[in-house]
């Protein structure tokens, strides 16, 4: 039966059946189908034989290649771009020393090794058979003094003292220093050679400075290294130099070159060095005293400003420095602490290196060596720069006590590498103010201590120096400010 409904007359017409209608145009309920709930992904990894599938595909080949390849590139190009940094950057390159810079100067007279009622062996023997000893310390040059007798003239300067030794003995000592690596010098200090001529008469003097070239020209051949004279001689002069440099250069090769040393007694004015060029033209080495000469040891405060003095010298050529006047005996290790660490050739005369408790005992000098292997291993202490380090009385615990010297510090350094200096002169302990130096790194390292008993890392903020103390500290350089 058909259900008509009133109203829209398009309803339930064949033209437009209803949605819910039977084929025959009848009215259905419609039917209520659930919708089927979502499914939920589970991920699941690729088994073994997919897996294969997959790489082995070409489209996967091509972009393992092509990521391999972007790799080694990349890793190319930070291999280059480290290595081009390495070859800009500055770097603090060695310079080409001579053997009189390298070495360390010995100073020694041979009548210190005669022995009373023995026969045996003269002293130049016996200084020949130490010569592996000093070398073995690290002493590179044998300064001998007082090789000539006091009354040498001109006629008798090829002549050597016959309490000391004989000539063919000192032929074996030439050559025991070749074997053992030491040269051999002679101090022509004060000889006063020209002045034994009195007048001034030019042909005097022509006849005398022939006479004592004769005399180095026989030593020279003989395989003396050089000769030594002080700035009040007579023969101090840029004339006599000059002259004395041309034969020295006529027996100089370029691994044995034979040099002339002025030292300096600081006793009279010297030659202003303008007209005395020093390093390679006239004069090598110039050595000047860090102590002044005096007839009695000096107080530890006139000490200290003798030094500090030395310190603020400029330094125009490469320097030469050795103790030169008395000081008392627990100056001594700081003195040849300083001698030993600041630029230049240092020039240790016999004695100076050796404390009272090692002479009587016969103990090797340790710290005479250990200064001279680090001095050899490091170059900072060797040719590095130099800075001094200003010290007032208000940067140390004892700064009320005005007669008590300050401490006393410089700096060297080479590149990366930084060495600081300390020296307490002073016969009182001395604590550092923490901000004494504030521009220098907090720590560093104890390399070399007069006692020898000073070890391992330290602060700098927070020393305490012993009385009559030096002290070799290697800063941490990645403590170093900006």
């Amino acid at each position: 039966m058909t259900l008509k409904v009133e109203g829209d007359p398009g309803y339930g017409s064949t033209s437009a059946r209803a949605p819910f209608t039977d084929m025959d145009g009848s009215e259905t309920v419609p039917l209520l189908i659930p919708e089927d709930p979502p499914q939920q992904y589970i991920w699941k990894p690729l088994s073994k034989e997919e897996l294969e599938k997959c790489a082995g595909g070409p489209e996967w080949r091509k972009f393992r290649s092509r990521l391999v390849l972007c790799f080694w590139i990349v890793w190319l190009i930070m291999l280059g771009t480290a290595i081009a940094i390495i070859i800009q950057s500055p770097r603090a390159v060695s310079p080409s020393l001579y053997w009189w810079q390298k070495d360390v100067f010995y100073h020694l007279q041979p009548a210190l090794f005669m022995v009373a009622d023995s026969d045996e062996l003269s002293p130049i023997g016996r200084l020949s058979q130490r010569l592996p000893y000093l070398r073995s310390l690290g002493v590179g040059t044998v300064i001998l003094e007082g090789f000539f007798r006091n009354d040498s003239s001109l006629a008798n300067l090829t002549e050597i003292d016959q309490s000391l030794g004989t000539l063919p003995q000192f032929t074996q000592l030439i050559n025991e220093s070749r074997k053992a690596g030491v040269r051999v010098m002679l101090d022509l200090c004060e000889l006063n050679l020209f002045e034994q001529e009195s007048g001034n008469d030019t042909k005097v003097w022509s006849d005398a400075s022939e006479n004592i070239q004769y005399s180095l020209r026989y030593w020279l051949e003989y395989g003396v290294s050089g000769f030594g004279i002080c700035d009040t001689d007579a023969a101090f002069s840029a004339k006599t130099l000059m002259e004395w440099n041309v034969l020295m250069h006529k027996f100089s090769s370029q691994d044995d070159e034979r040099i002339l040393m002025v030292r300096h007694t600081n006793t009279l004015p010297a030659l202003k060095e303008s007209n005395i060029t020093v390093n390679g033209s006239l004069v090598e080495l110039d050595t000047k005293s860090v102590i002044p000469p005096s007839h009695h040891p000096l107080s530890p405060a006139e000490v200290a400003e003798a030094v500090e003095a030395s310190l603020q010298m400029p330094q125009e050529h490469w320097p030469s420095w050795t103790v030169g006047g008395r000081v008392q005996r627990e100056l001594q290790r700081a003195i040849l602490v300083l001698i030993m660490t600041l630029p230049g050739t240092p020039v240790i005369k016999y004695g100076d290196e050796v404390s009272p408790i090692q002479e009587q005992l016969n103990q090797p000098p340790a710290l005479f060596q250990s200064l001279i292997q680090s001095r050899a291993r490091e170059e900072a202490l060797h040719f590095g720069g130099f800075t001094f380090l200003p010290f007032n009385d208000s940067m140390s615990s004892s700064g009320l006590n005005s007669t008590v010297p300050p401490p006393l510090a410089f700096l060297r350094s080479w590149g990366c590498v930084h060495f600081l200096v300390l020296f307490n002169l002073g016969s009182e302990p001395h604590t550092l103010d923490p901000d004494w130096a504030p521009s220098l790194p907090e720590g560093g390292l104890f390399v070399i201590s007069t006692g020898l008993d000073r070890f391992g890392p330290v602060s700098l903020r927070s020393i305490k120096m012993q009385p009559h103390e030096a002290i070799v500290i290697k800063l941490f350089e990645s403590d170093k400010s900006s």
